[in-house]
């Protein structure tokens, strides 16, 4: 099997760490790369991005000469919009594309709820993490953890505030979505994901709610590998049999 960079892109208030348990459940022929935003992690002086555009093309910059390999993008929650930012910022920039871009727990650009990120003080964060899940309870016992979890949450709560949808050419290769069943994001508003897809699309459901992904593992990562595995094939089908 040939070789592919996964970059993946995590949510509001999360670091790059939150992928590394799948470098170890990963094949040797998919090289993992979880992509540190600015203000977190190693990058922790940083500060943190809070212009959507000028932060996508900053992540593509950094990442320009892996992205000349064969690559994947995966993101979850604003990290799927972090990673459709990429994909489109490549498109429109004539950069080489993804093979296959992989969204998870988000509703598509065209039909993002921004009022949802409006909350900013400490007491309506903390009722946002603690309805959406996912974050460790030993955060909300440690004062400096979680002044830290809360001030980068701040920052990417401005984030996706600054993003601001337009309309454009479809995304030239194949968007699959991956969501909770308990999300509430809500169907309609995921299969809008369908309208930016210009080429194969395929939407999965798990059980779950909006970290579907942390108690749904294994069944995320096949749905992944069996992406990439398609999109490699198919790739190598191409080389074989030139027209």
């Amino acid at each position: 099997m040939a070789a592919i960079h996964l970059l993946c892109l995590p949510n509001a208030g999360a670091s790059a760490t939150m992928y590394l348990r799948w470098k170890r459940l990963l094949p040797a022929w998919v090289n993992l790369v979880p992509v540190e935003l600015p203000g977190r992690g190693r990058r922790l002086s940083e500060p943190c991005g809070e212009e959507f555009d000028q932060l996508v093309a900053q992540l593509c910059r950094e990442h320009a000469a892996l992205m000349r390999q064969p690559y994947a993008l995966f993101g979850h929650s604003m990290g799927a919009l972090l990673a459709y930012g990429m994909a489109s910022h490549q498109r429109d920039q004539d950069g080489t594309l993804p093979r296959i871009l992989f969204v998870s727990g988000t509703a598509g650009p065209s039909r993002r709820d921004t009022d949802r990120f409006a909350v900013s003080t400490d007491a309506e964060l903390i009722a946002d993490m603690r309805r959406q899940g996912g974050t460790p309870e030993e955060v909300f016992d440690s004062p400096e953890l979680l002044r830290m979890t809360l001030d980068i949450l701040r920052a990417d709560y401005r984030l996706c505030r600054s993003f601001t949808y337009r309309a454009a050419a479809r995304l030239p290769m194949p968007l699959e979505v991956l969501v909770g069943r308990q999300d509430d994001i809500g169907g309609e508003r995921v299969l809008a994901w369908q309208r930016e897809a210009g080429n194969a699309f395929a939407l999965h459901w798990f059980d779950g709610g909006h970290f579907y992904i942390r108690q749904q593992e294994t069944a995320v990562l096949q749905a992944i590998l069996r992406g990439l595995k398609y999109q490699l094939a198919g790739a190598a089908d191409a080389v074989a049999s030139p027209a």
